[in-house]
């Protein structure tokens, strides 16, 4: 099999060949490695470990030849930046972590390697996780492998994990981690074609994730199709006594669960998630997705969210407050960058000047908007008020689960938009893009995107589907009956190699 179509492969198909000894992890691994090396223009790895996963197919060889393999045996994968890795640069994109280096694995990525998993490198991402466009990396933005039809602009990949869904579109690796606080897994594979999944808040430990707001953090996959976020997550999730959140839940066998039908499924539409903020061809999508479903014998049920327009301004609230919490750590004393201080600065100027020096525009941003909602004068009107907010959209979905089983909604309002097109005046404009987003993340439920076609630009479009909580096996197996019917097999040129 020669090396394009190799890695045009699942994790699934990857899987069987290797079980079945057609091809080695050796081979599968070398094949990404080309294809990583030939791709620089994409920007998507930031740090390669082509020795680790070199060592690690080696081995991976060994033990299908053992018949001792396991879930991940030899696929090579792509680690989101945010996640620690021992003894391999982790800066979550930022200058103020620069060249750090962790002592210790992550929980998830640990959770990876245990089901023998190759680890091809790091990937770009918004400085830690704050963005939805990869421009606010250190390391400059991921670009999207798609690429409008009469135009050569770089295309954003999504955020924050847009060197992960760039990788994954772009077949740099198998599948790829990313986290998700407002959108930042779901966004990203909607504007690149492929399958993002957002679990149940606790799922997926996140000790050993750098922190951005930790009551919405959370860890999920980037993957070609259903069938490998079902294997991935299954793989990442589990609960962790280092994690005060995770949850002590069994993990089903998601995989196991995705051939039964819809018949009487009962999908939602809420009137809140207006499509007057959808353009045209992204609702006709949406509307022939509808189709299939009802064709599939779900019930359309329409439903009301009615604290949904609130969503946004209350998670631009109490995210940016937890960011300005967890993000007080980074000084200057301990790791990462310290500013060059003169002789008779003192210890406050010396937090001054590495955090200056060290944080990007959009950190800055929001660790000022945190430090301000969380003062004293404010934190009854700001605060205080968005929590009590946020457990009124919770209420709102408690309240339409016990009529409904899923929710479907567009991803996003738009497709992939050129970088530097949004946000540089006005950063509301670039909030906006987690409008369809941000809602789960408040309620810290389930949900998945998956690629319902192209629109008019000849770029994919994404519809999402929303479960309550711990619903992961219905939204895998609903997305992966709805995968098949859509029969989405577009891909981007190969222009970057």
């Amino acid at each position: 099999m020669n090396k394009v179509k190799l890695t045009e492969l699942g994790i699934k198909d990857s899987r069987d060949l290797l079980n079945k000894r057609e091809i080695s992890a050796a081979e599968l691994t070398n094949a990404y490695i080309q294809n990583i090396q030939e791709s620089t223009k994409l920007n998507a790895f930031i740090e390669k470990t082509f020795d680790i996963a070199l060592m690690q197919a080696s081995r991976a060889d060994k033990l299908i030849g053992a018949k001792s393999q396991k879930s991940l045996c030899g696929i090579p994968l792509g680690i989101k930046d945010l996640f620690c890795c021992k003894n391999v640069k982790t800066q979550a994109a930022s200058a103020i972590l620069d060249n750090f280096i962790p002592p210790y694995e992550s929980t998830v990525t640990q959770k990876l390697w245990d089901e023998q998993a190759v680890m091809l490198g790091k990937l770009n991402m918004d400085e830690f996780a704050m963005g939805s466009s990869n421009e606010t990396s250190a390391y400059g933005p991921a670009i999207n492998p798609w690429k409008l039809n009469d135009s050569d602009d770089p295309l954003t990949p999504g955020g924050s994990s847009g060197g992960s869904s760039a990788a994954v579109a772009a077949n740099l690796c198998a599948a790829a981690t990313g986290t998700d606080t407002g959108g930042s897994i779901r966004q990203p594979a909607s504007f690149t074609g492929t399958v993002g999944l957002k679990p149940t808040y606790g799922r997926c430990s996140r000790w050993g994730i750098i922190a951005f707001a930790s009551s919405f953090d959370q860890a999920g996959p980037i993957t070609k199709n259903v069938t490998d976020s079902a294997i991935m997550l299954k793989a990442m999730s589990g609960f962790d006594p280092k994690d005060s959140t995770s949850a002590k839940i069994e993990v089903p066998d998601y995989e196991q669960q995705l051939e039964k039908d819809i018949n009487g499924l009962r999908i939602g539409l809420a009137k809140e998630y207006s499509l007057e903020k959808v353009d045209s061809e992204a609702k006709r999508k949406w509307e022939n997705a509808i189709l299939l479903l009802k064709n599939m014998g779900a019930e359309i049920i329409d439903i009301s969210l009615p604290h949904t327009e609130f969503a946004l301004p209350t998670y631009y609230v109490l995210a940016p407050a937890e960011a300005s919490s967890n993000l007080a750590r980074y000084d200057g004393v301990r790791y990462g960058h310290r500013a060059t201080l003169d002789t008779n600065d003192s210890i406050l100027e010396l937090y001054e000047k590495t955090r200056s020096e060290g944080f990007g525009t959009e950190v800055k941003r929001r660790i000022l908007i945190g430090t301000y909602v969380l003062s004293s004068g404010y934190y009854d009107a700001y605060y205080k008020r968005a929590q009590k907010v946020r457990s009124l959209i919770k209420n709102d979905f408690d309240e339409v689960f016990k009529k409904v089983d899923l929710i479907l909604t567009p991803t996003t309002p738009t497709s992939a938009f050129p970088l530097g097109s949004k946000g540089t005046q006005d950063p509301v404009e670039m909030y906006m893009n987690d409008i369809f987003t941000v809602p789960t993340n408040l309620a810290g439920l389930p949900a998945i995107s998956l690629p319902v076609g192209l629109d008019e630009l000849g770029l994919p479009l994404g519809v999402q589907l929303i479960g309550d909580n711990w619903q992961e096996p219905l939204i895998l197996n609903t997305a992966f009956n709805l995968e098949n019917a859509l029969a989405f097999e577009s891909k981007p040129k190969n222009w970057w190699a």
